[in-house]
């Protein structure tokens, strides 16, 4: 009697399964009637476009706005940096609960992080879940401005991990960021 409720539980999982990739097949098909990117897991943006993340994610493109990006858990990191003085304390969503939502291939290994001013980074993707790395929207309480490294900074809590303080982590602190690549 084990074995049979065994798969029938086992059947019933993979016709679930199979229900909502067709779902989900259907929604990338479907057109969004405008120029802005639908996702799954954010819906569409209707705010003016901060973060464009893209690459080995599913749906192909998000577009996100302030809203949706305050719509994650709060994250809250105090370190200091090699830009400011003293310790600083940073609000925002940690990086990985930004992009797990998306659907991120299980080939992804990198993320390109593009500024404003175009500088651009590689950061391995590890690092948003080996430490607690901060998509930031707020220093010491204030909203981050593009005339003061926003509207968006990743931050990582180097204070509380000395390997953080080398400056090969230092390259990887994005202020102004604008775009997201996985891959």
């Amino acid at each position: 009697m084990g074995k049979i409720k065994f798969f029938v539980l086992q059947t019933a999982s993979l016709i679930i399964g199979l229900l909502f990739c067709f779902a989900v097949q259907a929604a990338d098909n479907s057109p969004t009637g405008d120029a802005g990117i639908m996702s799954m897991s954010y819906g569409k943006s209707e705010g003016k476009i901060l973060l464009t993340v893209d690459g080995l994610i599913t749906p192909a493109q998000a577009q996100l706005d302030l809203t949706m990006i305050q719509a994650l858990p709060r994250s809250t990191v105090y370190t200091s940096t090699v830009v400011t003085d003293g310790v600083k304390r940073f609000d925002g969503v940690l990086m990985r609960d930004l992009l797990d939502p998306l659907g991120i291939s299980a080939q992804a290994k990198h993320v390109e992080a593009t500024a404003l001013n175009d500088y651009l980074v590689d950061i391995p993707l590890a690092d948003f879940y080996e430490y607690d790395v901060l998509l930031a929207t707020h220093m010491d309480g204030v909203l981050l401005q593009p005339t003061d490294k926003g509207p968006l900074w990743i931050v990582y809590p180097r204070d509380k991990h000395r390997k953080l303080q080398d400056i090969r982590y230092d390259y990887r602190w994005v202020w102004q960021l604008k775009h997201l690549h996985i891959r």
